[in-house]
């Protein structure tokens, strides 16, 4: 007698083979037998029929290393049939870090990651960071050492190359790091302080990441016009370092991008990547908005500029002037100040008609109110067409992260729908993958390329991470005008042999079975 029977649906097993007519039994958290299967028993059956029975998803760019706490994230996750998050995205996260370092990234990555809920004042280690995900949410957890974190622990917020002493060092907490269970490196290029990194340093900090079989995950230093030369010096680390590449959020003009990836896996680089299925952004605001002439690694230093008017002077004469642009494209999504808490969804020109002030003025007096921890989404250049999305989509690289935000009144909605809309509008509706292919973009190339030797397949022996999903209904309803809106379609899911979601609503379990999974 088997623990849990899904019976009925047609198995798409993240491989890319043709759906099939099965039946799934699972025992002991892991898939037991995969075929007819009509007369077995089961504890607890769950029947697909008329859906799809898919390897739970792998959102491999997601900003919940706090939030996966939070039920209505997990619901959010869970309804979209995602059943892993990959943290520590971007370079910031919570470890390893000392007291300082954690402070400061908590308070930096505040419109990002948010507030983790079980971190003391520090330090804290990896091992630790994991052990604080294992069996504590529904979801599993894979972690990414985030290089500006490393940075910040062993140089602070210098703007310059590392002396040897403190490369070593940094050296040492990736080896340390690697030991205790993450999946890889990240940077954030376009954040600090890993902006002011070289390539040198970052190949330095890959070599023990590539020789263990782990990826280079990267927030390239730019996108769109810039993609050609930040993508240069990823490859430049990738050579150096003898590591394989993963490119974040990948966006910009299509054929350009392709050609990119193309390139670099014709000369032997094993280069991923991941995208989503939107034309807008989200990130801080101070990143969108302030020029790298200011003090932004030193955030109290940052506040202090803001008030001084010889400093506004300058931002407007300087910059602010010479990019009006901008301001149209910025909606307000996280404003954690009393005072201007109304401006959230709201974008920022129309939020400074409103507090009588130019975009300028309003901007500067938006950050210092909120301390800097202000988060907005925006509008992307027109280089990134819907045609350069579903071209990166149709990529055997690709992957697929949501790059959720989860923070704030009127975040981007991508964080409850992307997955979905994948599903929905680009295979259903668009045709841009088959059903079967769509298992291997959304898990299947992801658990082989963080090495989860036993995720991302609907096989027998495999971890039992199960999404039912019903072709017909599955779509995304999360819009920017309603972002925390749940997908549809998506009524099953099934982790580590337990159901997570029942009748698309969180199930009770006693103990969570998400685990904190670690490369095998």
């Amino acid at each position: 007698m088997y623990d849990l029977l899904v019976r009925g649906g047609t198995v798409l097993d993240g491989t890319g083979a043709p759906g099939r007519r099965a039946d799934v039994a699972v025992t002991a958290g892991r898939i037991a037998a995969v075929g007819a299967l009509d007369g077995a028993r089961a504890s607890s059956v769950i029947d697909a029929t008329g859906r799809y029975v898919m390897p739970g998803f792998i959102d491999t760019h997601v900003h919940g290393d706090a939030a996966v706490f939070d039920p209505d994230v997990q619901l959010a996750a869970l309804r979209q049939g995602v059943t892993t998050f990959v943290l520590g995205q971007d370079g910031v996260s919570y470890a390893p870090a000392g007291a300082e370092t954690l402070r400061y990234v908590s308070r930096y990555f505040a419109p990002v990651n948010g507030p983790h809920p079980g971190l003391d004042g520090g330090p804290v280690t990896v091992a630790e960071l994991l052990a604080g995900y294992d069996r504590r949410t529904p979801l599993n957890t894979v972690y990414l050492l985030p290089h500006g974190t490393i940075r910040h622990g062993v140089m602070g917020t210098a703007r310059r190359a590392p002396e040897p002493g403190e490369l070593a060092a940094m050296r040492a907490h990736v080896e340390r790091g690697l030991s205790e269970g993450a999946a890889g490196l990240s940077t954030g290029l376009e954040y600090v302080p890993g902006a002011y990194a070289g390539a040198a340093e970052i190949a330095a900090l890959c070599a023990p990441v590539g020789a263990a079989g782990l990826p280079y995950v990267t927030h390239m230093r730019g996108y769109e016009s810039a993609a050609g030369a930040a993508m240069a010096e990823v490859l430049e680390i990738a050579r150096a370092g003898r590591v394989a590449p993963h490119v974040s959020h990948y966006h910009g003009p299509g054929d350009e991008l392709v050609a990119l990836v193309d390139g670099a896996r014709a000369e032997g680089i094993d280069l991923t990547f991941d995208n989503y299925p939107y034309l807008r952004g989200s990130s801080t605001l101070t990143l969108v908005t302030l020029p790298d002439w200011l003090p932004i690694a030193d955030l109290d230093a940052t506040l202090d500029a803001l008030a001084e008017p010889s400093v506004r002077e300058r931002l407007e004469r300087d910059w602010f002037a010479h990019r009006p642009e901008v301001w149209p494209r910025i909606t307000l999504s996280h404003v954690p100040a009393d005072e201007f808490r109304w401006a959230e969804g709201m974008s920022l020109p129309d939020a400074a008609e409103r507090a009588g002030s130019g975009p300028g003025a309003f901007c500067c007096d938006l950050l210092v109110a909120t301390r800097l921890e202000a988060g907005c989404v925006f509008g992307q250049p027109p280089t990134n067409s819907e045609e350069s999305v579903r071209a990166l989509l149709r990529h055997p690289a690709q992957t697929t992260g949501s790059d959720a935000i989860y923070q704030g009144g009127h975040p981007h909605p991508r964080g409850w729908g992307a997955f979905a809309r994948l599903l929905g509008r680009h295979v259903r509706e668009l045709g841009d993958w088959t059903w079967e292919q769509a298992a291997v973009h959304l898990a299947g190339r992801a658990a082989d390329r963080f090495r989860l030797a036993d995720r991302g397949r609907v096989e027998t022996g495999r971890a039992a991470d199960l999404a039912v999903v019903d072709p017909a209904a599955v779509t995304d309803r999360a819009t920017y005008e309603r972002p925390r809106v749940p997908a549809d379609g998506v009524e099953h899911v099934v982790v580590n042999g337990v159901p997570v979601l029942s009748g698309g609503v969180l199930a009770e379990n006693a103990t969570p079975p998400g685990r904190a999974l670690t490369p095998a």
